[in-house]
């Protein structure tokens, strides 16, 4: 065994802090993890942990360093990212004028590989450790993001897309042979190393009820996949979704009917739900992935967190990329505090940070692998640098306290933050040298 420690300022998250704040977290202002085999040993104040490493021990030190796990992004298309802050357009008419001629390009294996190796140094620029990606409709845009993920080691969950209506011809599939090239997907993806399978119907009005069945049919099929769709996101969509599927009562029914709700159903942005639809996503564990920077940038509205949690949804945050415009968690939290304001809510940093990690990893069911820093886990973790920028050092020193340091991340923080990005207790991105080797 081949222990690896590490010293700087520590957080990581037990449970939500809506719930109750001062027991849902630790933090270690000198603080040391111990990683062993890919896997978190101990987590702890240094004055407590260094009597009980051997004396010539390396330690990696962050003197201006806040140690977090991994950032959870809940939802993002990795064939968007080469059309990331497109102009102009609301969701529909954003999908026909940008999204749908970019996906067609995944056709070719070689080109989607390349596209799914920058997405992922990406992710790993920004801090982001695991992910729940769409593809597109081809197989083998699939098979080029997982082999790619795979190389780097890395926990993602992806799926090809669904979508036999309502799109380009180039773009479409149908219920037969969607869920075959699903079918093979998850046998040769699902739990191989650190992958997963999502089963992965764009939308309501792309996919025919027929496909929804047999979406339906997979999670049967299958009982420990994933499901991943967007659900009432812009207002037009919600009437267009009415028009096709007339003999459900909502949204949501349009996949209830096909039996896609359960504890790994993922349901991006959910903001103009009504309250059966509300009530029925509590009911059945499904989760909702909050996309602040892709609402905002889209014109499609404010999700409501507030009420989320008096449901007891379990919400990650999601990027969205490509209608997201950036692949920073911190800037999605950035947006997400700026969407509680309209709203007439409060977001705090403590519970933006546990949205990120432990909470995303609550809502990718994913919080018995990932998300803190309880023994056994993954090693999965980042290194934040309180000196990134001249202003984000100088602002820092002007906070009393750590609910005023978080914040300060969430408002000023994106990719340059990241100093480090460890995978499994790889590194896998590094911003700069500053780590300073150091023994007790």
């Amino acid at each position: 065994m081949t222990l690896s420690v590490y010293r700087a300022a520590i957080l990581h998250f037990l449970d939500d802090p809506a719930r109750q704040l001062d027991s849902s977290y630790e933090y270690f202002e000198d603080g040391l993890l111990l990683v062993a085999d890919g896997k978190i040993q101990a987590v702890g104040h240094a004055s407590e942990l260094l009597p009980t490493l051997p004396r010539d021990t390396a330690i990696t030190h962050y003197p201006q360093g806040l140690l977090t796990p991994g950032f959870v992004d809940t939802h993002i298309h990795y064939p968007q990212t080469e059309m990331i802050a497109a102009y102009g357009e609301q969701l529909l008419e954003w999908l026909d004028t940008y999204t749908f001629p970019t996906e067609q390009k995944f056709a070719d294996k070689d080109y989607a590989r390349g596209v799914a190796e920058r997405f992922l140094d990406e992710l790993l620029r920004a801090g982001t450790t695991t992910a729940l990606v769409f593809g597109t409709v081809h197989k083998q845009s699939v098979d080029a993001f997982f082999e790619a993920s795979a190389e780097r080691n890395l926990r993602m969950i992806c799926g090809k897309v669904m979508m036999d209506r309502n799109a380009p011809d180039a773009l479409t599939d149908t219920p037969d042979s969607a869920y075959r090239d699903s079918r093979e997907l998850i046998e040769k993806w699902h739990n191989c190393g650190r992958q997963r399978y999502a089963v992965t119907p764009r939308f309501a009005p792309t996919s025919s009820p027929q496909q929804l069945q047999k979406a339906g049919d997979l999670l049967r099929e299958f009982p420990d996949v994933y499901m991943h769709t967007h659900l009432s996101e812009n207002a037009n969509e919600v009437v267009w979704v009415s028009e096709l599927f007339p003999e459900s009562e909502h949204y949501l029914d349009t996949y209830d009917q096909a039996s896609l709700l359960g504890k790994r159903s993922v349901f991006a942005h959910c903001i103009h739900l009504q309250d059966r639809e509300w009530q029925a996503l509590s009911d059945s564990r499904s989760k909702i992935a909050f996309c602040p920077t892709s609402n905002l940038f889209l014109g499609s509205g404010l999700f409501n967190l507030t009420r989320a949690e008096a449901e007891g949804i379990e919400v990650g945050v999601g990027t969205d990329v490509g209608a997201g415009t950036s692949f920073s968690i911190l800037q999605t939290l950035n947006e997400a505090y700026k969407v509680a304001q309209l709203r007439g809510d409060k977001l705090s940093p403590f519970k933006s940070f546990y949205l990120a990690t432990l909470g995303g990893a609550r809502a990718l069911d994913m919080d018995d692998l990932i998300g803190n820093f309880t023994p056994g886990k993954e090693a999965d973790f980042i290194v934040l640098d309180k000196a990134c920028t001249p202003l984000m050092e100088f602002r820092l020193q002007q906070c009393r306290n750590l609910f005023e340091t978080l914040f300060v991340f969430t408002m000023l923080g994106d990719d340059r933050a990241v100093q480090e990005t460890y995978a499994a207790g790889q590194l896998r991105h590094r911003r700069d040298s500053n780590a300073v080797p150091q023994t007790p």
